[in-house]
């Protein structure tokens, strides 16, 4: 295993809040060298589709610098495009952290989570769903602190956390290492009330049974209390 950790156990998680200034809610999640900053903007008003619905919406951006990686990759912005791996990861963190709060009690109100990668080193998606709990949760906040909304709209936690096979053998938390040796990659999210929320998995070298899928699954699920546990400790 790399950085001799054993096959089921996570890297250092590390979150801190407040990490930026104007944002209703800011946090620099770590785990192991993946760093990622999640910030959440609140604007009163909401996607046209929304109009007419009395409800508010969640979205996210991702993206990462151009130096996160061992070798720079151009902005998309100086490309003029998104990749269809940026738009999907922010589409999945959308879809996720919508989980953690009813959109009704949030009439005319859109929160954005934006997700920038400061360094990557495997698990950055996971990252910033687990991250951008956080940062929601510390929105949340602000609105009722304002008085922007009546009641609190949160009703869950939502955390992310890689997992795959390698060598074999189901592993957890993966880095860039193992996620490069990897024979299946899967990002698992859950709620803190016990439900999965999505599960992406993918067999990149060869497929995998229904044992090796039960037994990622519950690493996952291992996991999971740990990544709670952080979120609600910061």
């Amino acid at each position: 295993m790399s950085n001799s950790r054993d096959l089921d156990t996570l890297r250092p998680i590390h979150i801190q809040r407040g990490y930026t200034k104007h944002a209703a809610g800011s946090v620099l999640i770590s785990i192991g060298d993946t760093k990622v900053l999640c910030t959440a903007s609140v604007s009163e008003s909401v996607p046209r589709f929304l109009r007419d619905a009395n409800q508010g919406w969640l979205t996210a951006e991702y993206s990462m610098l151009p130096s996160a990686t061992h070798t720079r990759t151009n902005r998309e912005a100086a490309r003029g495009k998104q990749s269809g791996r940026t738009v999907e990861i922010q589409r999945l963190i959308g879809r996720s952290l919508r989980q953690c709060i009813d959109l009704s009690k949030l009439p005319g109100i859109t929160i954005t989570i934006d997700c920038d990668v400061l360094q990557a080193d495997g698990g950055t998606r996971c990252a910033a769903i687990t991250g951008g709990c956080v940062a929601l949760h510390d929105a949340i906040s602000h609105l009722l602190d304002k008085k922007k909304i009546k009641k609190s709209p949160w009703v869950q936690h939502i955390a992310a956390i890689s997992v795959g096979m390698a060598h074999s053998f189901p592993v957890l938390d993966l880095d860039y290492e193992l996620d490069s040796q990897a024979e299946t990659d899967m990002n698992v999210v859950m709620s803190s009330n016990g439900d999965f929320v999505e599960i992406q998995g993918t067999a990149e070298k060869k497929p995998f049974s229904e044992t090796e899928l039960t037994a990622m699954l519950e690493l996952a699920k291992k996991a999971a209390p740990v990544l709670f546990s952080a979120q609600k400790d910061t």
